[in-house]
């Protein structure tokens, strides 16, 4: 999950998480716990804070594995939010006061079987508090909006239940019961809204609503909105509010995740463009003339020669593509039928692919279905250049990756890997002196 300022919130936080955890019992291995117990904590945290950063800094390349999509790395991150700690020393009197619990049950925790992990466990409670509060100060920094740690932790449940919906939808077959509930109707046959769902903005807020109250029935335990928490109370009653959340984690997300497709659209002009710019530089080089450079004599071109001015037939034909047999036809018409296209798509289609531009040179060993599983993958289900013959006339988008598959005869896996290899290939690939 993206929002304004936020860093926190991402894929990473897992291994941030984790590393906090490791490298604080590699703190504590040089540092007393003891010494959280006693009443100068500023010390303790300053030793604390010391000895973490060491390990964080020492750590390699776990460290270095990506935090989130800013181009922040997981040590940078938990580094952060160490030293956030100094400025908000509330949230370390909160880790002394947990470990003076444990000590008041338990004595010295720590030296004990088992022992390290609860210390752990503490550190990682304090961290998963913190992280909140510092991306809730960032929103309201970037947005000038009020952003509490409890609604940076709702915005997080609701981009969690979204994506839990969307993998019921993805397996509605399997989940049809639960999917019933949440949209409120028996299911027998796909439902159109799996289609519709296309990100979180979405998502509607009474199929959240329903969602977390078919988890006591389908998962075993009261959703997030209908525990006996109060935490997300005012949610609960407010479907609007839901909404609303929703629609903004949905917007920034595709605002901040836009992969420069602005410009995507005119990649292929700007290829065509520098393939003929050096296509006449090389033929300029080649029917060069010996000499210092100088102008020549204008002559008669053969073509303005001629006597009668009339274009002339010399009887050849142009040569025109060999006619599909009528079996393959027919097989290509039963192919796109089964996935509700137009019997003659295939031919429609590959018709319409644009044969100039390196990009396309690199993809003519692949077939027309992973052609466009590709387009479809970079550019998205519908765009502006894409040719009307692509676009499947049920919904003017391309067709899905279940269609492609049943076009190309092979299944989804094997749809995606092949799709996956030529955007690599795509990615790596240059247009080079040899391909132009």
């Amino acid at each position: 999950m993206r929002l304004p300022g936020t860093r926190y919130q991402e894929h990473g936080w897992e291994q941030v998480r984790k590393l906090l955890g490791h490298c604080s019992l590699q703190a504590f291995a040089r540092v007393d716990p003891a010494l959280l117990l006693e009443p100068d904590r500023d010390a303790a945290l300053a030793l604390y804070v010391d000895a973490v950063a060491r390990a964080l800094r020492a750590c390699g390349g776990r460290g270095e594995a990506s935090g989130n999509s800013y181009g922040d790395t997981v040590a940078e991150l938990a580094l952060a939010l160490v030293y956030e700690l100094q400025a908000r020393p509330a949230d370390w009197d909160a880790l002394c006061a947990a470990l003076a619990g444990e000590h008041a049950r338990l004595g010295r925790f720590w030296e004990q079987p088992g022992g390290d992990a609860l210390l752990r466990k503490k550190c990682n409670d304090m961290y998963a508090v913190l992280r909140d509060k510092v991306d809730s100060n960032n929103y309201e920094v970037a947005c000038g909006r009020p952003c509490s740690p409890n609604r940076m932790y709702a915005y997080r449940m609701l981009d969690t239940a979204y994506h839990e919906i969307a993998r019921l939808f993805d397996g509605w077959r399997e989940h049809a019961g639960q999917v019933g509930a949440i949209l409120g109707r028996p299911v027998e046959a796909m439902p159109i809204e799996v289609r519709q769902m296309r990100s979180i903005a979405d998502c509607r807020a009474e199929w959240v609503l329903r969602w977390s109250e078919s988890l006591e029935e389908h998962g075993g335990a009261p959703g997030p909105l209908h525990t006996r928490s109060k935490r997300f109370a005012s949610l609960k009653t407010s479907p609007d509010k839901i909404a609303a959340m929703l629609r903004e984690i949905g917007e920034y997300e595709q605002l901040s995740s836009n992969a420069d497709r602005d410009w995507a659209q005119d990649l292929g002009t700007a290829e065509a463009w520098l393939d003929d710019y050096w296509r006449v530089l090389g033929e300029s080089e080649q029917g060069g003339t010996p000499g210092p450079d100088q102008i020549l004599e204008a002559r008669q071109d053969a073509l303005d020669a001629g006597d009668d001015g009339e274009d002339g037939d010399d009887g050849e034909t142009p040569p025109q593509d060999e006619a599909v047999d009528e079996a393959e036809r027919a097989r290509l018409a039963a192919r796109a039928s089964e996935v509700s296209l137009p019997p003659s798509y295939l031919q429609s289609a590959a018709g319409a692919l644009p044969g100039v531009g390196w990009a396309a040179r690199r993809m003519e060993g692949d077939t027309l279905p992973v052609r466009l599983a590709v387009y479809l993958k970079l550019l998205g289900p519908f765009d502006d250049t894409y040719p009307a013959e692509w676009l499947d006339p049920a919904t003017g988008e391309l067709p899905t990756m279940q269609q492609l598959a049943g076009l190309d005869g092979i299944s989804l896996p094997t749809l995606r890997k092949r799709r996956d290899a030529t955007i690599a290939r795509l990615r790596e690939a240059t247009p080079r002196e040899d391909d132009r």
